[in-house]
């Protein structure tokens, strides 16, 4: 490995190594090295020698204002926030569809909506589920890897952790090696940047892994850290119901958003205050409507087994849950250990019934080997310093004894000498990679390091899919729940996560697809698809449950359970017209009678057919009515918020005056309005953090006179 000073000379070692044709594959969201890259597309864009392509996704940028307003405001929190942060140049310039020539980018999943007007970045989408991003990226002739790491010494010796990015980065890395091996000129390159949390498992790797490692402090940032957005009261709602279908002692997977925010809330509160919360699901009429999906699916107690998570991301919720002993369920990679905890026959405290039952399970040798002791000493049920030697045990405190447990006598004094207190290696949490406000990563960074190592970072494909590792996986993921978040639900149980029915990419499929399918493989396992019953559509309501549309991601035949505001929808082995009748009741009752008639029209829906009167009052005021009784249970921000509370406000304020200026006539008057508008003095605070304090131009006062209006307004 070279250790290199500066981005620029790990150009020059990436040239020598590959040439001038390079296609450098690169981490998901806050895993780049953005100094190397930036120092590469700079490269490149001076000489049109050198071919160019990038292959990643969710290329990440800094919040920027696109009119006088949103600058104002964007500026002093962006400078709050992201600090040192270097946005990617390339990401710069192909958001203004300037890339050079010689230079191509391409992702296989994208912020969601920020590409959708973007046909340079909608023609070089790659449609890949997550599991298969390594496979595709080679195909693209990927010569080059380049990450951030960071460093520990980690027993005497010198460790890098990819820490928040194993997740294609293992399996590319492994890959590229065979290329090397097979003659192809490969360079897999990294930046130190000591601000990363160092994570273990598949992450924590020998420095000898790269060819090449930047270490240069001076330019060393902080890591991307995307604020919390707020969580709706339809999204509490959404969250609730999707609590009261986790079980205890089970698994979990949730996605980013602020759904994803509001289902960990949801948890928590059933954790912390389970009272109230009983209350609150009983007020929605959760339990009356939908108690037998709740019976068959969850429960409503608290989590005293706790939970075990195994989810692509690792999102900034679930070390809340780990912090709250919630997610506590460890695992272990050992089928025959995971086997015995399952059945409750060992516990993770070693007593010698546990010797006994690895004996009959066939884990170990009645006359141990010295692959048995490794095997017990690493799990904890020997102690450390045990070893073989001669068909003998020695023990730390001088004590030897025969390796033989069919020997009642010698079996006693091993038992008494060489056994542990505790079960070891064990994980509460697996993911492929994490992303979250500065909060969640100084969190990660202060967790001590016996608490960290319960959080192993997995290659995505140890965590989204079964293959070749079925059997412990199967062990681990008990009950599972795998939830994740649609756009548009068909009424036959076709989800629409990722792009419109003309084929505008709005995300990407991710792993959604991977976790929808693993779930059907898993006894005891659900996916549960959640969305929002309606939307606003060039400023009319409209359902986001429909007859049909002309994409999915998520096939009919895979429907599982969707939640709503509204509810709860088994889908699994419905016919076609039971689907169509339970997803009626979680449709919002402005549009129920609509799709009921579209239903039967379409011949899957009897024409007799009646929605039951409980169900046809689903309507925003019966949710948001509830939760205003709970109001201080149901926060805006429940797990934290990088906002002012003067940012809040005017935040609202520049929505209002957005929402209000879409069409050319409706900005004139909204112009007009705010003319004629007294500013009023307790909007002095407001419009100072604006800049508008002591306006000079008439754009300054057109500026303090809108956004004055919009926070009476709002």
């Amino acid at each position: 490995m070279r250790e290199l000073a500066t981005a620029s000379e790990a150009v020059d070692a990436i040239v020598e190594r590959v040439g001038k044709t390079i296609c450098v594959g690169t981490p998901l969201g806050a895993g780049k090295p953005n100094h190397i890259l930036n120092a590469l597309y700079r490269r490149a864009k001076e000489d049109p020698a050198i071919d160019l392509t990038i292959v990643s996704a969710l290329t990440l940028e800094k919040p920027k204002g696109h009119s006088d307003l949103e600058c104002r405001f964007l500026e002093p929190f962006v400078e709050r926030v992201f600090g040192d942060y270097p946005d990617l140049d390339y990401e710069l310039d192909r958001a203004q569809q300037a890339l050079p020539a010689n230079v191509r980018v391409m992702e296989f999943y994208f912020p969601p909506g920020k590409f959708a007007h973007n046909p340079d970045a909608q023609r070089n989408y790659i449609s890949s589920n997550y599991t298969h991003a390594a496979r595709d990226i080679l195909a693209r002739g990927v010569n080059v890897i380049t990450s951030q790491v960071t460093e520990q010494t980690v027993e005497g010796k010198r460790r890098l952790s990819l820490s928040c990015n194993p997740d294609v980065a293992v399996d590319l890395m492994y890959d590229l090696r065979r290329m090397e091996a097979a003659g192809f000129p490969v360079a897999i390159v990294a930046q130190l940047n000591r601000n990363l949390p160092f994570m273990y498992g598949d992450a924590e790797v020998d420095p000898e892994a790269f060819d090449v490692l930047v270490d240069c402090p001076e330019e060393e940032y902080r890591v991307f850290g995307p604020p919390k957005m707020a969580v709706t009261a339809a999204d509490h709602a959404i969250g609730i119901n999707i609590s009261a279908l986790v079980k205890d002692g089970g698994e979990l997977q949730v996605g980013i958003g602020s759904i994803g925010d509001a289902v960990v809330h949801a948890l928590r509160l059933r954790h912390g205050d389970n009272e109230t919360y009983r209350r609150v699901v009983e007020d929605l009429g959760i339990v009356d409507g939908f108690g037998a999906e709740i019976a068959a699916m969850g429960d409503l107690g608290i989590f005293e087994r706790g939970l075990f998570s195994a989810s692509e991301m690792l999102v900034d919720g679930f070390l809340q849950l780990f912090n709250d002993g919630i997610i506590k369920r460890k695992v272990y990679d050992d089928v025959s250990i995971q086997r015995l905890l399952n059945l409750e026959r060992i516990t993770e405290t070693i007593t010698p019934a546990t010797l006994d039952e690895l004996l009959q399970m066939g884990a170990i040798h009645e006359s141990l080997t010295d692959e048995d002791v490794q095997y017990l000493r690493y799990f904890g049920v020997f102690q450390p310093g045990i070893r073989l030697d001669d068909g003998v045990i020695h023990c730390p405190d001088g004590f030897r004894a025969a390796a033989d447990l069919g020997d009642p006598m010698g079996r006693a004094a091993l038992c008494e000498h060489a056994l542990g207190t505790e079960l070891r290696h064990g994980a509460v949490m697996h993911a492929g990679f994490f992303l979250g406000p500065q909060s969640f990563y100084a969190g990660l960074c202060d967790l001590p390091e016996d608490r960290r190592r319960l959080i192993r970072m997995r290659s995505v494909k140890r965590i989204n899919q079964l293959y070749g590792h079925e059997e412990v996986d199967r062990l681990h993921r008990v009950d599972g729940r795998f939830i994740n978040t649609a756009m548009m639900m068909t009424a036959f149980g076709a989800a629409v996560s990722d792009a419109l029915e003309d084929g505008t990419v709005i995300s990407g499929v991710g792993g959604q697809y991977n976790f929808v399918a693993m779930a059907h493989e898993l006894p005891g396992g659900r996916s549960i698809i959640n969305l929002r019953s309606t939307r606003t559509h060039n400023g009319q309501v409209v359902s986001n449950i429909v007859l049909k549309y002309g994409h999915v991601t998520i096939p009919r035949h895979l429907r599982d359970v969707v939640v709503t505001e509204y509810g709860i929808a088994s889908l699994r082995g419905r016919t076609d017209e039971e689907v169509v009748q339970a997803l009626l009741k979680i449709t919002d009752s402005r549009f129920q009678e609509r799709l009921k008639g579209e239903a039967q029209a379409a011949g899957k829906l009897s024409p007799d057919y009646q929605i039951p009167f409980r169900y046809r009052s689903n309507l925003p005021e019966r949710y948001e009515a509830v939760l205003t009784r709970y109001g201080e249970h149901f926060p805006r921000f429940p797990l934290g918020c990088d906002f002012t509370e003067d940012e809040l406000a005017i935040g609202a304020a520049l929505k209002f005056l957005k929402a209000s200026a879409s069409t050319p006539i409706s900005k004139l008057s909204t112009v007009l309005r705010a003319l004629t508008h007294p500013v009023r003095s307790e909007h002095e605070p407001y419009l100072e953090r604006m800049g508008f304090a002591d306006p000079h131009t008439f754009s300054e006062r057109l500026g303090r006179k809108l956004l004055s209006y919009g926070l009476e307004r709002t």
